[in-house]
Order: structure tokens, then sequence, then C-alpha cells
């Protein structure tokens, strides 16, 4: 590039960055979002391709973060005390030493007028975003560099710390000997704060800084279960989850639309271990997903059970971000680096671990811990819960 046209493009960029002063914004988070995403200063010479490029890498990062802040993995409602009519005592008795997965749904119900409420608590500080740190200020929006360079010599990234906790409230009855009915519903706390930086040849530009924050109640979750075959503590189980869209998705703690979930069961039970399996298909009006879990649990005690899971998803209909190089059309040995949003197929899975405690009576205590093993969408590295269980019933 001959130096005259280097010339040209600095002037343009010092012009840029001076014309663009550093704001602030409170709003709702998506407003919030939209307002980093959208208000880019690089001159591109393409004001349209920016606009639509800017649009639809916003639509698609609030997509993401509704899915990770509003549709995360619930834990199941269900009991973990199952009980079964024994005809020879004519009571109901234990059907399993074990308290069951977090996550994963058993065979076994619960029993018929077996009840049971649970609360819980968990937190997480998410930081990347298919692979992309969101913390570090590495996230490129939009960059120029000379054609042939590895590095932009104008550069406008991103940060954005988010931050989540979720009370959950959870309430379980088995109608009959076969089938249980369950619903949680989430309080959900998001905390979110952000900059734009522009950085020209070294020199560092706060271009915009944004934060937010909201409380409310999320999407309510209901599901039902019925045992098909049962022997001892193995068996087949259907079950049915509904998502009803509650939550404020203005504030990225609502998901935005129904979504239902039929989904398959199956247990392998022995004294001490346990096997179960999940598979299920999500439908709702954009979301298409096929769901399945899996857990291992282990009786170390009467009143210890040890559990690990898996716990996945694969979203035919979503959307990956990506960056892309384009020549500029107005200056020669100019190239534009872009941040965008390709529509893809996803797969998303997380591993878990964690203990159920028996303290007295009915009384369950638990905790896990969850860390995801896949980059698609938003992460955090570990999501920490704990909960309380109580059943009663006769």
């Amino acid at each position: 590039m001959t130096a005259s046209r280097r010339a040209a493009a600095g002037l343009l960029v010092v012009f840029m960055l001076g014309a663009a002063a550093p704001a602030e914004a409170q709003d709702t988070l998506s407003g919030v979002v939209s307002f980093l995403l959208i208000n880019r200063s690089i001159p591109t010479g393409d004001f349209s391709r920016d606009e639509q490029a800017a649009a639809a890498t916003r639509d698609a990062v609030v997509a993401f973060l509704q899915t990770g802040l509003a549709t995360v993995p619930v834990t199941s409602p269900a009991s973990g005390f199952t009980y079964r009519l024994d005809p020879s005592l004519g009571a109901s008795v234990r059907s399993s030493d074990s308290f069951g997965p977090f996550f994963t749904e058993r065979s076994l119900s619960a029993g018929r007028r077996q009840f049971s409420f649970g609360l819980s608590f968990s937190q997480a500080a998410f930081d990347t975003m298919d692979g992309l740190n969101l913390r570090d200020g590495t996230l490129l929006a939009t960059a120029s560099r000379f054609t042939g360079e590895a590095q932009p010599f104008d550069a406008e990234t991103l940060t954005m710390r988010i931050s989540a906790r979720t009370v959950t409230l959870s309430a379980h009855a088995g109608l009959t000997d076969r089938l249980d009915i369950g619903a949680t519903i989430p309080l959900v706390s998001v905390d979110f704060s952000g900059e734009r930086v522009d950085t020209y040849r070294g020199s560092a530009l706060v271009q915009a800084t944004a934060a937010a924050s909201a409380t409310g109640l999320g999407d309510l979750v209901v599901a039902a279960k019925y045992n098909l075959w049962r022997r001892g503590a193995s068996g087949i189980a259907a079950g049915v989850e509904g998502r009803i869209a509650t939550g404020d998705k203005e504030n990225l703690i609502g998901g935005g639309e129904h979504l239902v979930t039929p989904r398959a069961i199956v247990s392998y039970e022995r004294t001490r271990v346990g096997v179960h399996g999940n598979v299920g298909y999500t439908i709702g009006e954009t979301v298409r997903a096929f769901e399945y879990s899996g857990a291992v649990s282990a009786v170390a005690s009467p009143k210890l059970t040890l559990v690990g899971e898996i716990v996945g998803s694969r979203v035919a209909n979503d959307h990956r971000l990506t960056q892309i190089v384009e020549a500029r059309t107005d200056l020669t040995g100019v190239e534009t680096i872009r941040l965008v949003a390709l529509p893809s197929v996803t797969d998303r899975a997380a591993i878990v671990g964690g203990l159920r405690w028996n303290v007295g009576s009915r009384w369950l205590v638990g905790a896990y811990v969850l860390h995801p093993i896949t980059t698609a969408g938003l992460n955090a590295r570990w999501v920490t819960s704990f909960n309380v269980d109580y059943a009663f019933g006769g």
C-alpha cells in the first residue's frame, strides 16, 4: 500500500475516533447488549454491510444470552424418595435405596399420595460465548488491517461481564403408583456490564460503557411422567415437559416462547448402583432440539447417594459467532474484520458431579457442580448449586 493511501486511511480513522465520544447506557439487558454491538465507530467503507452484520450479530448474541440465562437445565422436580405399595405389608415401602440424579429423570415414580417440595440456589459467572472470551477484552467486533499484515491497525473490542443467581422452587406429587406430576419456578437475578474500546495503533479509547441488572421470575416448567414398565427399581417411563414463557424476555430471564419436550426414560438399578438415560425432542416456535442425559448413581451409604451425569442437546436452527475478513472496496490494500453470526447446528453438553444426603427423617440436602465440555453458546466455567428437599405422604 502506498504512503498516501496509508495516510488517508489513518486520517479517516482519527476523524471517526474524534467523533465518537464515550457513552453510557442504562436500559434493559437486551437494550444494553444492543447498544454495545450496534454503535460501532471504525470506518469500513460499507455502512449498510456494517449495519446488517451488527444487527445480525446483536440478535444472535441476545439469543445466546436468553438461552444461557433463561433455559439452562433445571433440576428434576422428582422426589429423591420413591415408594411402592407392598401387598404383604399393606403399606408403602421404599422402592429404591438411591435418592436419584439431579437432572436425569429415573423411571421410578414417587408413589401414590407422595409429595415433595424443594428449594435450590445456583450461581454462575459466564466467561465465554462460542469459545470467545467475554472478559479479557479480546472479543473483536470490528477491525481494519492492511492486506498481508496479521494484526489490525484499528480494532474495536468488547468486554462483557455476566453473572446470574437463581433460586428455584419445585413441587412434586405422586398421583398414582405410576403417574407423577411436578413443577419448578425460578427466581433469576442477572447482572451485566460491558464496554466497547477502540484501539488505534496502540492507543485505546473507550467508546461506550453500559450496565444493567434485572431480577424476576423465569420461565415456569411443568412436567409429568408415567411408569410404563418396572421390575424392582428398574423400568421404562414416558414423560413430557413444558416450559411456559413467564419470564421477561427483554431482560434475558425468559426464553420468550413456549417449549414442549416429550421424553423417553430408561433406568437400570441394582442394590447400590443405578444407570439412567433420557432422550427427548424440544419443540417451540423457533426451537428444534434433540436433548439427552445420562446418569450413574451410587449408594455410598443408606443416607448418601453419589451422582455423576452428562446433560446435552443438539440444536438444529442455532447460530455460531465467527469472524470474517473482507477487502475494502474504497481503499486498496485494507481489509475489514467483522464479528458475525452464521446459521449452524450446534452441540452443547455439560458434565455434573454431586451428592444427595438424607440428613434426617425425609429431608434431603444436595450439592453439585456443572462444567461445560463444549464451547457452543454462553458458558460458565463452573456452575455450583445447593438444594434442600422435603418429602411427605402416606
